[in-house]
């Protein structure tokens, strides 16, 4: 396959594509001889790179294990004026803080992410798996067998992250908060 050729059902892929698109995945789709994931990645990376000019209006991101078309947060309010968005959704301060706990604990049962912030926080969960931030992960064998949750692709996305590890440490974030000094 010619390296335009390639380039171009690549970029073609990534920008149709309705979430994350793995490298594996599209190697498949080209499905020529000469085209395997190195090949895919490598012309990904170039595509990367050229998007991430300034100008482009286009960037390419790592997102959930694959690749993912974005645009620079910077245009943000021409597309919002052009698609007629109001206002972003936001998530509320116990949806965030539920979030956090889930992403650094879990898997965890609902009790627990209770007992961690001192409120009862079952509506708040329901919330997020209705908005598919997080996911069950299976039950907790102890008594009662509580539901265990976890977070999900669609989490990972929305905070543009490649994997759940990407996140950093509360420790980190508690150094930086007190001027870069941890304890």
């Amino acid at each position: 396959m010619a390296p335009d050729e390639l380039r171009a059902a690549v970029a073609a892929i990534v920008l149709t594509a309705g979430g994350p698109v793995r490298a594996g995945a599209i190697a498949e789709a080209v499905d020529q001889a000469d085209v395997d994931e190195a090949a895919v990645e490598a012309v990904l990376a170039e595509l990367g790179d050229r998007w991430s000019e300034p100008g482009s209006g286009m960037r390419l991101e790592r997102v959930a294990g694959g690749w993912r078309a974005a645009t620079p947060p910077e245009l943000d309010p021409y597309l919002r004026a052009y698609h007629g968005v109001a206002a972003r959704q936001r998530l509320s301060q116990a949806a965030l803080e539920v979030l956090a706990i889930i992403a650094h604990r879990q898997p965890i049962t609902l009790p627990e992410i209770s007992f961690l912030r001192g409120v009862g926080s079952g509506g708040v969960v329901r919330t997020l798996l209705e908005r598919r931030l997080i996911r069950l992960a299976g039950r907790k064998a102890v008594v009662g067998k509580p539901f265990l949750y976890r977070t999900s692709k669609e989490f990972l996305v929305h905070f543009g992250l490649d994997r759940a590890e990407d996140l950093p440490d509360p420790e980190e974030l508690m150094g930086e908060e007190r001027g870069g000094i941890a304890n």
